[in-house]
């Protein structure tokens, strides 16, 4: 799926489709979870911090909080979509799979491409989400191909071409090549996966190791036989840091489990699931380890809600000693998830006040439980569904708009309005029949 995150957010809000938009934390340490298309081409991508990714992009920039809930709903019927044409998938997270199907098999070039043109059609067809497809001999090129395709895209990568295509690439682009795997490469002059693919077996052994340095080696050659399969669901998603220097105060700690708990909070948003149980790790300086855990009232992908829920669970290095290892860890895992009724006291303290579509952002944090942040999906009772797209000092502006109504009229209200009312974020998406079908008897 191309930009999943922001395509999301541009199928449900029309208003936003050909902008610049961000998902991401809000806060002062926020990082970008999805960037649209539009945004990318300022230089703006995930992972970067959203300060960073907002100065790139300008004023013109929308930045939103995640929605979970709502990307949960449209990757399941994405590949509810694409399982009615490939039945075997392995997919790597809400908006990535790998497929293998038997009826392709043998195809040339020119049948491949028919065929997942045809795919990409029927999911745009049934969802208004846009796909890239990459074909090749096996799971490695497959998905070099995919990005080649990108955005709205097919790349069939013939097995004549194979060799030739991944000699040019940079080694970082090969599977499983991480930074001090590519450091270790480049210090030994080879930048290529070509370069890779001329060393011999024992050579990429002493660089990579007896395990791992082989099956990257096959991969740099075009080997690759792995088969599709089914993937089982991880039981937790977590990282973990041990620290250069030893961490001595608490405010030291907590700076590092924001960063931490970021990481594991990405990689929480690819698995597609949220999260009930919040847990940390800490190793002391003597090598003896703590945990300690927090379970939520309902599951959520919420980065704010889980990080500061790591945070209260930390223990001051004064009374237990120097800490050499923080982890952060997320566990209770559900597609069931919930968006809190009150956010602002959940993440125990306001985010940063971001411009919407239009209009300058309040010049000051939108705070208290009843209070509504930019983002938040609401129900008016003559406008029906609509967005927060800014809000500050009394008052709030909705944009009234869901996919299948299309770019809504924005309207201006007093901020504690009784008839304004919080909806389902899934509302937004406008897929009745379909949810019907899921979940019958649903409200």
């Amino acid at each position: 799926m191309d930009a999943f995150f922001a395509s999301v957010e541009q199928l449900t809000r029309p208003t936003l489709r050909g902008r610049p938009v961000l998902v991401g934390g809000l806060g002062g340490r926020g990082v970008v979870a999805g960037a649209s298309y539009e945004a990318r081409v300022f230089g703006a991508r995930s992972a970067m911090p959203m300060h960073q990714a907002r100065r790139m992009v300008g004023a013109g920039a929308v930045v939103l909080p995640p929605r979970g809930v709502v990307y949960g709903v449209a990757s399941r019927r994405v590949f509810q979509i694409i399982r009615t044409v490939v039945p075997v998938l392995e997919q790597l997270s809400f908006d990535e799979a790998f497929g293998e199907p038997a009826e392709i098999a043998g195809s040339t070039a020119a049948e491949v491409e028919e065929f997942c043109e045809a795919l990409r059609a029927k999911v745009f067809a049934e969802t208004g989400l846009v796909s890239s497809v990459g074909a090749g001999s096996g799971k490695q090129v497959a998905k070099i191909a995919s990005g080649l395709a990108k955005p709205d895209g097919v790349r069939v990568v013939g097995r004549a071409e194979e060799r030739g295509l991944l000699a040019g690439l940079p080694v970082r682009r090969l599977w499983g090549i991480g930074p001090v795997a590519e450091d270790k490469l480049r210090r030994l002059g080879i930048e290529t996966i070509g370069a890779l693919a001329e060393l011999s077996d024992n050579e990429v052994a002493d660089v990579l190791g007896a395990t791992v340095g082989p099956a990257l080696h096959r991969l740099a050659r075009g080997i690759d036989d792995r088969p599709v399969a089914e993937r089982a669901d991880a039981k937790q998603i977590s990282a973990e840091s041990t620290f250069a220097e030893d961490l001595r105060t608490l405010d030291q700690l907590r700076d590092a489990a924001a960063t931490i708990g970021e990481h594991a909070h990405r990689r929480l948003l690819k698995d597609g699931r949220g999260a009930r149980t919040v847990t940390v790790k800490i190793k002391r300086s003597d090598m003896s380890t703590l945990t300690r855990s927090a379970t939520l009232p309902y599951a959520s992908t919420d980065a704010t809600l889980l990080i500061s829920s790591a945070r209260r669970l930390l223990l001051d290095p004064i009374e237990i000693g120097p800490i050499r290892l923080l982890g952060v860890g997320f566990s209770g895992l559900s597609e069931v998830q919930q968006d809190s009724l009150f956010p602002d006291l959940d993440q125990g303290g306001p985010d940063e006040p971001v411009a919407g579509t239009e209009g300058p952002a309040p010049a000051h944090p939108v705070t208290g439980p009843a209070e509504w942040r930019i983002g938040d999906d609401v129900r008016h009772p003559d406008h029906g569904h609509g967005w927060v797209q800014g809000a500050g000092h009394g008052v709030m502006t909705i944009r009234f708009e869901t996919r299948a109504r299309g770019p809504g009229i924005a309207r201006t209200f007093r901020a504690d309005l009784p008839e304004i009312t919080r909806a389902n974020p899934v509302d937004s998406l406008d897929w009745r029949d379909y949810l019907d079908a899921v979940h019958p008897g649903d409200d």
